[in-house]
């Protein structure tokens, strides 16, 4: 399939009542902050949700239990995506998000080990990749059926750290390892083809030794299939690129780099959100 009908497919999506209800948690910790990284919050809260949902092993009681699969979420900013589907899965009251970032909160702006459930403290780009890779390496030597998931935005694409960490992966073959890209097509500074200059992200990946995947990222079912697949190979790391909506559900947000960081929220942007969230259009 070609990847403008992925894009396409993805902005078609309509959102079933669990994707709403997620998005109603992240809105109830915007109301606190009145700022945040929206717009890749929204874009990959579907690919955390079926991880959490259908495919890995935790326990929310014991949250370093050894056996747990693992996932690292490299686009720190994007905590509120992570911290709705923790509070909702009972990592912590979901009442901490509506202290989100206040000071001495539990929740601040970027993903912290602070936090149950959370595998590493993210947020500077490229940072996720290397620490999941080596996760992924030690489990391989410890020869334990655990799988490691590490989230990865378009734009951290651009640091070398990202094809540092690919090299490790593919050189120790890593099929453990599943790198999923939130494809939303943004990053901060603008449209990610204009900045980074990458025109194919699976010839890209597939050069470094990966087995490589695309999928609707707000698909539920079909996330659900492509995940449930891994790992691919006996000797490969997988890539899965997730083709996502910047700040999916709200269309007068959806595809506008403006959103990747909003610094101020006021209340009548909060009802358009919870407005849009409620309607049963996409």
């Amino acid at each position: 399939m070609p990847v403008k009908n992925f894009h396409k497919s993805a902005e078609n999506e309509k959102l079933d009542q669990r994707s709403k209800y997620l998005r109603g948690l992240i809105l109830r910790a915007l109301k606190n902050s009145n700022k945040g990284h929206c717009g890749s919050s929204f874009s990959m809260l579907e690919i955390i949700r079926v991880l959490y949902d259908s495919i890995m092993k935790f326990d929310h009681k014991d949250p370093t239990f050894d056996a747990r699969d693992r996932l690292v979420v490299g686009p720190g900013w994007a905590a509120l995506a992570l911290y709705s589907v923790l509070a909702d899965k009972g990592f912590f009251k979901i009442n901490e998000l509506d202290k989100y970032v206040n000071n001495n909160a539990l929740l601040g702006g970027c993903i912290e080990t602070r936090v149950p459930g959370v595998e590493a403290t993210t947020g500077a780009c490229g940072h996720g990749l290397p620490i999941s890779v080596g996760i992924a390496l030690a489990q391989k030597i410890k020869q334990t059926p655990v799988k490691v998931f590490s989230i990865v935005g378009d734009g951290e694409h651009g640091e070398g750290s990202i094809w540092e960490a690919a090299i490790s992966a593919s050189k120790n073959k890593l099929n453990n390892l599943c790198v999923i890209v939130d494809f939303n097509k943004i990053q901060c500074s603008g449209f990610f083809e204009d900045v980074s200059g990458f025109k194919n992200l699976v010839n890209k990946w597939e050069s470094f030794g990966f087995v490589v995947k695309q999928v609707n990222g707000h698909n539920i079912n079909d996330l659900e299939k492509i995940f449930s697949s891994f790992p691919y190979s006996k000797t490969k790391p997988t890539v899965i690129i997730c083709h996502t909506i910047m700040s999916k559900g709200f269309h007068f947000a959806e595809n506008n780099p403006y959103w990747h960081w909003v610094g101020k929220i006021n209340n009548e942007r909060l009802d358009q959100m919870e407005a849009a969230i409620a309607s049963d259009k996409k």
